[in-house]
Order: C-alpha cells, then sequence, then structure tokens
C-alpha cells in the first residue's frame, strides 16, 4: 500500500511541478485577461481534464482557490476527469471501443456544464465580483504559486520560477501521499471482491454506488471502477456515472483550501447531481447493461 501511494503520488508530484514552473511565467496574465477568456475556458477545462491524470483536477482547484479560473472551468475540468480509467480501458480488447462514446460523452456533459454555471453566475454577477477584486489586487501585488507575494522587479528568476513552483508541489506531494496511503488502506480492508460483489447484487443501484466509489478522492478509485466495468460487474451508465462523479485529489484540495465552504457544497452536490443523472438515464437507455 505505501508503495503504490508512493509511486502514485511522486506522478503527480512531476506533473504538478511542470505545471507550476510554466504557471509561474504567465500567472499575471491569465490573472489580468481572465475576464476575456471565461466563455471558452469550459471548453478547455473539458479538454485538459480528458488527460489522464490525477494531478489534473488538484491543480484546477488550486487555480480555482486563487479566482484564476470560474466554476464553470472547475466544474468542466472535474467532470471531464476519468484519472486512470483510460488507460485501462485502452488496455482491454473487448471494451476498447467503449472509450469512444465515454470520452464523447463526457466532453460534452463537462463542456455544457461549464457553460450553462459560468452564464449562470455571470449573469447574477457573483464571478464577475470576485474577479474584479482580485484582479483589483492583483494589479498592486502579484501572488505567486505559494500564495506569497512577489516583487516581479526583485524577485530572482531562480526563485520566481524554480524555488516557489518546487516548494508548492512538495507540499502538495505530502499532502496527496497521506491521502492516497488512507484511502489505500482503506481499500484493501474492504476488499474489491466485496465492493464488486455488493454491486453486481445490486444492479438498479449500481449508477448510485458507482458515483459513490468514484467521490473516493484517490486514483483508485478510477481503477475499481474501470475494473469492475470490464469484468461485467457494471453497465455502461454506471462506468459513466462512477467518472463523473471521480474528479480525483481536487475535491479533498477544495475542501482543504477553499474558505467558502458554502461554495465547496455547491459545487460537490453539483457534481453528484449531475453524475447520478447522467448515470441513470444512460442506464435505462441501455437496460443497465
Amino acid at each position: 500500500i505505501a508503495k503504490h501511494a508512493l509511486i502514485d503520488s511522486i506522478k503527480i508530484l512531476l506533473f504538478v511541478f511542470l505545471f507550476y514552473v510554466v504557471l509561474s511565467f504567465i500567472e499575471t496574465k491569465i490573472s489580468k485577461k481572465l475576464d476575456k477568456s471565461n466563455k471558452s475556458a469550459p471548453l478547455f477545462g473539458a479538454l485538459s481534464g480528458l488527460i489522464p491524470q490525477c494531478g489534473i483536477s488538484v491543480v484546477a482547484a488550486d487555480l480555482y482557490v486563487k479566482e484564476h479560473i470560474t466554476t464553470g472551468t472547475l466544474l468542466a475540468v472535474f467532470i471531464a476527469c476519468s484519472d486512470e480509467a483510460l488507460p485501462i480501458l485502452l488496455s482491454n480488447g473487448e471494451k476498447i471501443l467503449s472509450v469512444i462514446p465515454l470520452i464523447i460523452t463526457k466532453f460534452l456533459i463537462a463542456f455544457i456544464t461549464g457553460v450553462i454555471f459560468d452564464m449562470v453566475l455571470r449573469k447574477n454577477k457573483q464571478e464577475t465580483i470576485n474577479h474584479l477584486k482580485h484582479c483589483e489586487h492583483s494589479h498592486t501585488v502579484h501572488i505567486g504559486c505559494c500564495g506569497h507575494e512577489i516583487d516581479n522587479d526583485n524577485e530572482s528568476i531562480l526563485k520566481k520560477h524554480l524555488i516557489h513552483p518546487l516548494f508548492h508541489s512538495f507540499k502538495l506531494f505530502l499532502y496527496i501521499l497521506l491521502i492516497n496511503f488512507i484511502f489505500g488502506l482503506l481499500i484493501e480492508l474492504i476488499g474489491e471482491d466485496n465492493i464488486s460483489g455488493f454491486i453486481q447484487a445490486n444492479k438498479y443501484l449500481s449508477p448510485l454506488l458507482a458515483t459513490t466509489i468514484g467521490l473516493i478522492p484517490n486514483c483508485a478509485s478510477s481503477i475499481i471502477i474501470s475494473e469492475l466495468y470490464l469484468l461485467g460487474g457494471i453497465g455502461f451508465g454506471a462506468t459513466l456515472a462512477g467518472l463523473i462523479a471521480n474528479a480525483g485529489l481536487g475535491t479533498l484540495f477544495l475542501f482543504k483550501n477553499l474558505k467558502d465552504k458554502k461554495k465547496v457544497l455547491m459545487i460537490m452536490i453539483s457534481l453528484i447531481t449531475i453524475s447520478l443523472v447522467i448515470g441513470y438515464i444512460t442506464s435505462l437507455i441501455l437496460q443497465f447493461k
């Protein structure tokens, strides 16, 4: 368990570190131009979420906490995320054709959800007001990757583009390692066979159960869902529901760092609702196959 937790966490560390190095060069521009890119942001969020990597949702959650992306964009990333599911499904010859409709469906749902949320929140001026406050602060002080204030004129290139991203990534690594170990231990104690047997005995509850598994903030949840689908334990609709709800460690990062817990709750309720609605509609159409 410790070995797998360490390996998974190191993979995320490498990805997040590279992302934050790039972000250190463009962070100020993102802050100043966010209002111009809001309309297309959910599209890029949905596309980036399709990348089979746990770190995507963590990075998106961090950008959301720092008000660089909108609620719609964050949801687009979360919904599109599948963590390790795609490589597992692609490795199976019998189920490989189901990957295409899975990706297309998740992308469309992510994009449409993101656009709708941004339209509603922008209409209520909630996102705009929050963003203006952030931009007003950013015009005088640049907020770095670790939440510290940076004087762009005096900050050394090494410190700004290497030390700060490395420090921030390492903090995330320690947190992710702990979470991976805890949930890996819980899954080991419960047993994948027990989970599979319970789901097979409750076919009509499979979208609900898959959604519940998908909410586990760990790469193992997407692996369990994928393996259950490959073994015939759950149908396509339940698989879709579980992978929509599966936003990896991004949700945990959001709970930990976003002070507005009502907003976190709204995001989670939205994610669960979309997952269940799409999962049950798809399952009914396919007769839970």
